[in-house]
């Protein structure tokens, strides 16, 4: 961006924090490393090095952009109960979901339950979380 962009032009991104408050895909990967410990190499957290402030500010510095700010940006995302947030993941769209499709029933099934036990429930049954993004602002 830094390169095709004007001189002094805005540049903004954005990226899920994966290993930390993206708090469905940590904790689905918490429990997929609990279950199949083999697997911890397929953690966005742990692939997706730079979805983190302390790497994105200077990748974008590195790349040429200037005045660097990085914000965080919490979403909650609210699922009815575990059905409405464990339904999704059998798609197979994306990392998550893919890993899941290519397991046995019986792994699949162990990751679910685990899952479910590591989710915090509210009285009604629903599960809040939130899913953060890092914002960055800058100048090229």
């Amino acid at each position: 961006m830094a390169r095709v962009a004007g001189r002094d032009a805005r540049i903004g991104l954005y990226v899920w924090d994966y290993a930390g408050k993206m708090e469905l895909l940590r904790t689905f990967w918490d429990a997929v490393a609990a279950v199949d410990p083999a697997a911890a190499s397929l953690d966005e957290g742990e692939r997706f090095p730079l979805c983190d402030p302390d790497a994105l500010s200077p990748t974008a510095a590195v790349a040429g952009l200037r005045a660097v700010d990085v914000t965080a940006i919490d979403v909650p995302t609210i699922f009815a109960d575990f059905a409405d947030l464990w339904e999704p993941f059998l798609g197979g769209q994306g990392p998550a979901p893919s890993y899941l499709l290519a397991l046995d029933e019986p792994t699949r099934t162990a990751v679910r339950e685990t899952l479910r036990a590591r989710l915090p429930r509210q009285d009604d049954g629903s599960i809040h979380l939130v899913a953060r993004a890092w914002a960055l602002r800058s100048r090229a």
